[in-house]
């Protein structure tokens, strides 16, 4: 029996991932904001028999402190975690600084999936077959990045924010592998496709009209889980790989920089430090 964290698990694709894996006889920890979404996977998850293999977590993952609760409670009670889902994503027309000073995106997004993948290593490197996917866009120019505004304080843009945030998720995939390279844990970054999921979040009249023809556009679940699944259940034996829908992405190209991965972890670690929260 595996145990699965997914984070965003309360919606979507995180919600038939979690679905999935509890009708196959496995434990299953789904992490989300919304008591009520939690409470209906639970629900869910007990007309077939699987209410007992399931936690549900609430929090509100764009803010550090509530990660670091979240990680303390599962490294605390799972000693062993095989898979863990990096899905959490939540779109702000308009920017929003959490009550620790970070911009919501940015910690959501970025910060979040940095906190759960070093924060469970312990518990990852226990497992015969350990695995990260980070649900993202990889790939993308470097250029795109913000470098001197990385929360955007100047001229918000909430695609180009989205964008960043993706392409930040590939520095950090590489990071982890710089820090730690004996691991025996598969990070893999997967662009599933578009898909006619909940498209969380808060629009305005022009966003809230383009992520209607999204979900009119996008491709069912299911169609997105089967991709998902195959590379959990079969992960590439590289430390590091990405895919575009089915397309592998050279992870050895410019958009993987190492020198601006280990750029992006410095900045990470220093606004950890030095933000209205502990440090990691």
């Amino acid at each position: 029996m595996k145990t699965v964290v997914i984070t965003g698990g309360t919606d979507g694709m995180g919600k038939a991932l979690a679905l999935t894996y509890l009708r196959r006889g496995d434990q299953v920890v789904i992490i989300g904001t919304s008591a009520a979404k939690g409470q209906a996977v639970l629900d869910a998850a007990g007309t077939f028999g699987g209410g007992a293999r399931i936690e549900f977590i609430r929090a509100d993952l764009s803010l550090v402190a509530e990660n670091r609760r979240v990680i303390e409670q599962i490294a605390a009670t799972y000693p062993v975690v095989d898979v863990l889902v990096l899905g959490a994503w939540f779109y702000r027309a308009a920017r929003f600084v959490t009550s620790e000073g970070f911009e919501a995106n940015f910690a959501l997004f970025y910060l979040s999936r940095y906190l759960f993948g070093h924060g469970l290593v312990e518990q990852m490197e226990a497992s015969d077959a350990p695995v990260i996917l980070d649900l993202a866009g990889p790939g993308g120019d470097l250029a795109g990045i913000r470098w001197d505004d990385l929360q955007f304080a100047r001229a918000y843009d909430a695609d180009a924010v989205m964008r960043q945030c993706g392409k930040l998720s590939d520095l950090l995939a590489v990071g982890f592998t710089r820090r730690h390279p004996d691991s025996r844990i598969r990070y893999v970054l997967l662009h599933p496709g578009l898909t006619a999921t909940g498209f969380t979040g808060q629009y305005d009249a022009a966003s809230a009209e383009l992520v209607a023809g999204m979900r009119e556009r996008g491709q069912p679940v299911e169609a997105a889980l089967t991709r998902i699944l195959r590379h959990l259940d079969h992960p590439p034996t590289a430390p590091l790989s990405a895919f575009m829908q089915d397309n592998r992405i050279d992870v050895y190209g410019e958009p993987f920089d190492h020198e601006a991965a280990d750029r992006l972890a410095y900045l990470t670690t220093t606004l950890l430090r030095t933000a209205n929260t502990s440090g990691m």
